[in-house]
């Protein structure tokens, strides 16, 4: 089972990766922590990308691509990957849809977190305030524009995956565990 849950900078995308994870035994693929990772590494590419997430941008579609690649290749017998971050662009979805095709895959689901932004704000406060300056991109001039970019960018691709009669969506602004119980509603192939 792939499964793919796209939402909005804050929607709560991250928590159910790994509550999806932890049930169903999935693979998170999650991009913003390969990035974070890379630039920790502080490799002139985590540089490169640091600068551009300060800005409130996107990592360029062929360095995601060649990522999510070189990740997915050793986990061939995995039973299934949650992704979170990942694909942003149509271009993304389309290189990742060859991708899982050359393994015998495809994506199962996708779900998106639907959410209130004005609540989102209040929401990254809240993150920031409890993880401590972790994030540089936890910030209202980070989230203004990583929300144009979400609106730009990724929200195009959610007719991709309509078209496809994947695409289901969920309040995000429920609570974590009823966004959950919903979750689960799809994934059993119930209707809400």
């Amino acid at each position: 089972m792939n499964i793919i849950i796209f939402g909005p900078p804050g929607a709560g995308k991250g928590t159910q990766t790994r509550l999806l994870r932890e049930k169903y035994g999935l693979k998170p693929i999650a991009t913003g922590d390969m990035i974070r990772a890379e630039i920790a590494s502080g490799s002139m590419l985590g540089k490169e990308m640091k600068a551009l997430i300060d800005r409130g941008r996107l990592v360029p579609d062929e360095i995601v691509i060649r990522m999510i690649d070189d990740l997915i290749s050793p986990l061939a017998d995995a039973d299934g990957f949650v992704l979170d971050g990942f694909p942003r662009t149509v271009p993304q979805a389309e290189a990742f849809d060859v991708m899982l095709a050359k393994r015998g895959r495809k994506v199962d689901h996708v779900i998106v977190l639907v959410v209130d932004e004005t609540i989102l704000v209040d929401r990254i406060h809240r993150r920031a305030a409890e993880a401590g300056p972790t994030r540089s991109d936890d910030n209202d001039e980070t989230l203004i524009q990583r929300l144009r970019i979400y609106h730009a960018q990724t929200e195009p691709i959610l007719p991709y995956y309509a078209e496809k009669g994947l695409l289901r969506e969920i309040d995000g602004m429920l609570p974590i565990d009823q966004v959950t119980t919903r979750i689960e509603s799809i994934l059993k192939g119930k209707n809400l």
